[in-house]
């Protein structure tokens, strides 16, 4: 992924929507299309690069290695590197990470909840 240039308009309108809404720098952390499922899959606990790949099954690997460094630059996963042969590396949530699992929760209850009513109110239209 190429970097985008300090001053280029869409870093100083990101600069500027982080530093002054703390839900946008929240959101920012933790979006995407990968980051919040790859969270919470380690909701349970450590888990490797693999085994994260086989339970997210539509990822790429380059996907799941990119979001990883991002999420572990952002202090949300921890990265250990244990001096085996072969090597091995386990991911896990930080503290502060953990602290977004009751957020997650309940924003999936409302996703859910959402996405029930958006199907019901979507349903007579299209029987018409």
């Amino acid at each position: 992924m190429g970097r985008r240039k300090e001053n280029s308009t869409n870093s100083l309108n990101e600069n500027y929507i982080t530093e002054t809404c703390n839900l946008t720098y929240a959101v920012c952390k933790i979006g995407g299309r990968w980051k919040l499922l790859i969270l919470c899959k380690l909701e349970n606990g450590k888990l490797r690069f693999s085994e994260l790949r086989n339970i997210i099954p539509n990822i790429t690997e380059r996907m799941l290695t990119l979001q990883l460094r991002e999420l572990e630059k952002e202090g949300l996963v921890k990265r250990t590197v244990y001096a085996e042969v072969p090597p091995r590396v386990d991911y896990e949530l930080t503290d502060i990470a953990k602290q977004l699992i009751p957020i997650w929760n309940q924003l999936s209850h409302w996703g859910a909840t959402h996405k029930e009513s958006m199907l019901k109110t979507a349903a007579p239209i299209i029987s018409k």
